[in-house]
């Protein structure tokens, strides 16, 4: 990996929690603990991070705080083919000039490839799937007021006039940091305030989530099982958990990584 793409995932991780520890960055960038001390050595003398023992934190703090988590760019590299299934078989689900709100996230970010002959109505707090479905896509596309948290990519407000209410979705496609029997589940209160709004915004509620997600865990619960309708994960679910979603009475969806060949399987109704 070239010296300033390092230089980049270092200071995106940085800004998304309080100390970015130095074998984490090692991991993110595949480099050498040693080469990742010379580069945040290097980012400290331009001023563009602190060191401390052990890692690095950002220079200064936004005046909106920050989100907590891990930041786009770390996600946004991990199980891309089976994000990339996933996404393809949620956009199955989308009829032409649907109206879907769908959620910041790197999963759903992949939606967008396959958007581009499909007219939809969208709403979206990213930034990122905004800009993309703006310049790509003939959808219509609506964004809530707020802040944008650059380490995310989220459009986020801290009140109710945001926009948001004056929006009715079909379907809402969203992402999360885990599932387990007591529902989706996020890291962050401000992220879990604003899937919330957006939730009630919408008929049915579509998850993204690749099988990593029902090994994980987070404390913050965004809404029990039940209020999700679909779903969508990759070959990699265990029979355990497979069988939790259709005890729920959620339809589970498969989406299957053969080289270039992805397709959407319905497990369950």
């Amino acid at each position: 990996m070239h010296e300033l793409e390092r230089h980049r995932i270092i200071l995106s991780a940085v800004q998304g929690r309080s100390v970015a520890a130095i074998g984490e960055l090692a991991e993110l960038t595949g480099a050498s603990e040693a080469t990742i001390r010379r580069d945040i050595a290097t980012l400290a003398l331009q001023k563009k991070l602190k060191r401390v023992r052990g890692g690095a934190e950002a220079p200064s703090s936004s005046p909106y705080g920050r989100i907590g988590g891990p930041t786009l760019v770390a996600n946004e590299a991990q199980r891309r083919p089976e994000k990339r299934a996933i996404a393809r078989a949620a956009v199955g689900l989308c009829a032409e000039g649907d109206a879907v709100i769908i959620n910041g996230g790197t999963t759903t970010f992949q939606m967008v490839h396959h958007l581009t002959a499909l007219p939809l109505q969208v709403m979206t707090n990213s930034f990122g799937i905004a800009e993309h479905l703006t310049k790509h896509t003939k959808c219509t596309v609506l964004v809530p007021a707020g802040a944008i948290y650059r380490e995310q990519g989220l459009i986020i407000s801290p009140f109710e006039a945001d926009g948001i209410a004056h929006f009715a979705a079909e379907k809402m496609f969203m992402g999360c940091r885990a599932i387990s029997g007591l529902g989706i589940a996020e890291t962050d209160p401000l992220i879990v305030q604003s899937e919330q709004r957006l939730m009630r915004r919408a008929s049915e509620l579509i998850v993204l989530a690749d099988s990593t997600k029902f090994r994980s865990r987070s404390s913050m619960i965004v809404a029990p099982l039940e209020r999700v309708g679909t779903i969508v994960t990759d070959e990699g679910i265990d029979d355990a958990h497979a069988q939790m979603i259709e005890a729920a009475g959620v339809r589970l969806v498969v989406a299957r990584v053969e080289g270039q060949a992805e397709e959407g399987q319905a497990r369950a109704g």
